[in-house]
């Protein structure tokens, strides 16, 4: 018979390999040369930002701001499955349709997706799509859906993202007939919204004086503005971006503290932040449960694009025979392979950045969890109408007739279900029940920061425009 010793030395050889396995997925801790301008920001530039952020000048009609689907009271996003915009009234999940002949068309086709951590240098691409990327061979630096006509001097991907909602009918620009704006994005004329906007902005003496201060010669000699007429969209979306930057910064959360104290043994209190239940979902996050396999890098996302089966609902984003399916990354790429893949999401504050997938089909995170352990028996099993204890649904939307008739048309025929459940890359995964609360307790507990659980203090509540920031 083996003696105890043996059998322990056996069992602590066996036990060895696996503990080493997760930990070696474990990222690096953030630090400011991990973000561009590593770390430090402008203030006047940020002030500057903020307040465009919130200033509904931007859009056609003068009724919504980049504030309100990224809104701070609902963690960056807005709490809706499906974005509502231009034409909606209210902020959050109280935001409504809107009324008479200016309600709401249509509702966005994707989740509005948090903002934290933007200015983080792995970000290469942005939207779900990806259809915001860096690219060196174009002359902008960047491949977007404008091609050539996107300008030079953005700063980075933030500032990228920010030239294309404004040109959106259902995001900000409104409707052909409405306005100027939306009449310009009608007609694909990009370059032409982008000035429309900067000519508003130009119009607020406030604004110029800001710009002129912001962009001066000795700190922007690439873009100076010396006047009104020298501000452009340019200058609006590095302003914008810079505030996110500055503002949405999220590196302060029990891991983030884990992180800093196992690396560079520092703050060794902060070895203690994680309990012990967080401590053994981490474990399973960066092994048995195979989270890390795409959450990954210091921001636990590999900013690839993944088919996970997750149910489509809403309006569609125009593929398919009647337009109602959305093909993710095949949109960007034409590759067919790539049906059904959208890009890996961050996962800093995942707690409060709900609903979640791509069009926001699952307002739990227990739920979001669960469908990636068993893929294709979750969107079998997928039910929009089912109601919680507290009252709460799977699908949080507010409601029209004509609307919501069309948000469960994929997920009512067997077929499309079927041809997303195939594309999955994820197998079944099998946790035990206790395992699947400790992985929770990481994932609630170990990734919120505690600042974003009040964000209030980051709102303008003055605008230069004389806009109302609310409604």
């Amino acid at each position: 018979m083996r003696s105890c010793l043996a059998i322990a030395v056996a069992i602590l050889l066996s036990w060895a390999p696996a503990q080493a396995g997760w930990k070696s997925n474990l990222p690096g801790p953030l630090y400011d040369s991990d973000f561009h301008f590593n770390g430090s920001y402008d203030d006047n530039q940020v002030e500057l930002g903020g307040m465009l952020f919130f200033d509904k000048v931007l859009s056609g009609n003068l009724n919504i701001s980049c504030g309100t689907c990224h809104s701070p009271i609902t963690a960056t996003g807005d709490g809706l499955a499906l974005g509502v915009g231009e034409g909606g009234a209210g902020l959050g999940i109280s935001r409504n349709l809107g009324d008479g002949d200016s309600a709401v068309p249509a509702r966005v086709p994707r989740n509005a997706p948090a903002l934290f951590n933007r200015h983080h240098r792995s970000f290469t691409s942005l939207f779900h799509d990806g259809r915001v990327e860096r690219d060196e061979s174009h002359p902008s630096g960047f491949a977007t859906p404008a091609g050539e006509l996107l300008p030079a001097h953005l700063d980075n991907e933030a500032a990228v993202q920010s030239m294309f909602p404004v040109a959106s009918a259902d995001e900000m620009a409104g409707q052909p007939g409405e306005n100027t704006q939306a009449d310009l994005a009608a007609a694909g004329d990009l370059v032409g919204v982008w000035e429309h906007i900067a000519t508003k902005v130009r119009a607020i003496p406030e604004y110029v004086e800001m710009f002129k201060s912001v962009y001066s010669v000795e700190l922007k000699p690439d873009t100076p503005v010396y006047e009104a007429d020298d501000i452009t969209y340019v200058h609006i979306a590095n302003a914008i971006a810079n505030w996110e930057g500055a503002t949405l910064r999220s590196d302060n959360t029990p891991f983030d503290r884990y992180l800093r104290a196992a690396n560079l043994h520092e703050h060794r209190n902060d070895r203690r932040v994680l309990s012990g239940a967080m401590k053994k979902g981490m474990k399973l996050f960066f092994g048995k449960a195979r989270c890390s396999e795409c959450h990954s890098g210091q921001l636990l996302t590999d900013h690839a694009f993944h088919a996970i089966g997750m149910p489509q609902i809403g309006p569609g984003a125009g593929d398919g025979p009647d337009g109602r399916e959305d093909y993710g990354r095949e949109r960007v790429s034409g590759d067919m392979s790539e049906r059904y893949k959208f890009r890996t999401p961050p996962l800093r504050n995942i707690a409060l950045t709900f609903p979640y997938g791509h069009a926001g089909a699952y307002t739990r995170l227990e739920d979001a969890v669960s469908h990636h352990l068993d893929t294709v028996a979750s969107i079998g099993a997928y039910d929009p109408a089912r109601e919680f204890d507290n009252g709460a649904r799977e699908v949080t939307l507010p409601s029209r007739a004509d609307i919501d008739a069309l948000d469960f048309v994929v997920m009512s025929d067997p077929a499309r279900v079927a041809a997303i459940a195939a594309a999955s890359e994820l197998g079944p995964t099998e946790l035990k029940d206790k395992e699947f609360v400790w992985l929770m307790d990481f994932l609630v507990l170990g990734l919120t920061d505690p600042k974003v659980y009040d964000l209030r203090h980051i709102f303008d509540l003055g605008v230069p425009s004389g806009l109302p920031v609310f409604d």
